[in-house]
């Protein structure tokens, strides 16, 4: 009996021990807590231990300081930090390195940097433990000196060879950029976060290690027509084309559960922010041309027979919508149409109203009229159908830039919510005082991603908060 129970014990011990994950965070001086009054614990690393609880060990290997360039003029190669980092048999590595290669010593050498991230990668996929690799985007920097960590050579240079390193590797990629980028107050020495940023950016992992992830799903096998492929900020996209139209789908490292999905509706790869982030949060992005049909029967029609494409092939049932200007159209008139297959929509600087569409050749056209005037009788635009898009129930978020000198906001957005509040639907704008019709989007795409998150149940609150 004893000898029983001692196994027992010993099986107890073993499965507890499982039940850890340990994860390791490699990068330079934000990732050590560098400028901050404990380090320890207020860290991003720090931060993300205690967001996460006693089932996990977070483990810090920052090295202020250090470059991913083996070339560098201070590589983490070279530091204990990373042979001890190897040798903590992590099951998640989180890689943020990238800062400190923007330098003006170190830009001689980005001929290197991406054969320099394959090598370091490689070095934690031959670990016994097999660990889950996430690759971070180096985080903005708001110095002024060209010489040191400068911003436009993180966007331009460092980011997207971090980009092209996950898409050839199949790794996952976070945008730590866009997240911090108009906290520029977070950061007092202009390079590294304060305790809040720092913050920030643990909550941002700790979703990124709680979410559930469904990684057998792929999309691209319930795809009938040739297709090629090529990267789409580092996820992979599949071009095809439908019926003499161009479609593209990008799938993201791995597919939340219910296989949620955003319709980008017009002008596709513009102001992606918001793509790329729901992709990082295993979102599909997908995109059917039906220019310049403006959301007549016929491109009614062929998103129909895409949607079912995508339905049919594992997608979920309810499409996020985003529909940027003219997009505005595509989105609403589809979703008039279709009620129960809407989660939300995310519309930005959305035309709404035909009438004010200037090329009256084309709307004869697609609308198969005699005279521009009949539009008005044919209720053809997003306005006219407030009442079916209103009985979908699914909530709807508007960007409207207060100086839009190309769409009127008080005869588009403004009256278009005016309509929807009047028969109780639930609408948000947010307003964008100071901006023209373009940029589309912002910077940092959070409070978009956060409404369709809400909308489609994926947003994730850490127990306790």
């Amino acid at each position: 009996m004893k000898k029983i129970f001692g196994i027992l014990i010993v099986i107890s011990l073993a499965v507890s021990a499982r039940a850890v994950t340990r994860i390791t965070c490699i990068g330079a001086s934000i990732t050590h807590g560098a400028t901050l009054p404990d380090p320890a614990r207020q860290s991003f690393p720090g931060q993300l231990q205690t967001l996460l609880g006693k089932n996990y060990v977070v483990n810090n290997f920052g090295v202020s300081g250090a470059t991913l360039l083996r070339n560098g003029n201070f590589p983490y190669w070279n530091a204990p930090a990373y042979q001890e980092a190897l040798k903590s048999n992590p099951d998640i590595v989180f890689i943020d390195l990238g800062g400190n290669d923007s330098k003006l010593i170190n830009r001689s050498h980005y001929h290197e940097f991406e054969g320099d991230y394959h090598a370091l990668i490689n070095s934690f996929k031959q670990l016994p433990s097999h660990p889950r690799i996430v690759l971070l985007l180096a985080m903005p920097s708001f110095e002024k000196d060209t010489t040191g960590i400068y911003d436009p050579v993180i966007v331009n240079q460092i980011n997207p060879h971090i980009r092209q390193v996950a898409y050839d590797e199949k790794l996952e990629v976070i945008d730590m950029h866009s997240l911090l980028v108009n906290h520029e107050a977070w950061t007092p020495d202009r390079v590294h976060p304060n305790v809040q940023g720092s913050a920030l950016a643990a909550k941002r992992l700790y979703d990124v290690v709680v979410q559930q992830r469904d990684t057998t799903f792929d999309l691209f096998g319930s795809i009938k027509e040739p297709y090629k492929t090529d990267s789409f900020y580092g996820y992979p996209c599949a071009t095809f084309t439908l019926n003499g139209r161009e479609c593209k789908v990008v799938k993201p490292k791995w597919a939340a559960k219910g296989h949620p999905w955003i319709w980008r509706a017009r002008f596709w790869g513009h102001e992606p922010q918001t793509d790329i982030a729901l992709l990082e949060r295993g979102f599909h992005v997908v995109y059917s041309d039906v220019a310049e049909l403006l959301g007549n029967e016929e491109a009614i029609s062929r998103w129909n027979n895409f949607y079912s494409i995508l339905h049919n092939g594992g997608l979920g049932k309810k499409a996020v919508l985003e529909g940027m200007s003219r997009g505005g159209i595509y989105i609403y008139n589809w979703a008039a149409a279709n009620p129960t297959k809407v989660a939300c929509v995310y519309a930005d600087n959305a035309l709404l109203d035909l009438q004010f569409w200037s090329d009256s050749t084309l709307l004869k056209t697609d609308f198969k009229l005699a005279r521009v005037n009949d539009l008005d009788a044919l209720k053809a635009s997003p306005l006219d159908k407030v009442k079916q898009i209103v009985a979908g129930g699914y909530p709807m978020l508007h960007l409207s830039a207060d100086e839009d000198e190309a769409l009127d906001p008080s005869k588009n957005t403004l009256l278009f919510e005016q309509k929807v509040k009047e028969l109780h639907g639930s609408i948000t704008v947010i307003h964008k005082p100071g901006f023209k019709h373009h940029p589309h989007s912002l910077p940092n795409p959070a409070p978009i991603v956060e409404f369709i998150l809400n909308a489609t149940g994926y947003a994730i609150t850490p127990k306790g908060l």
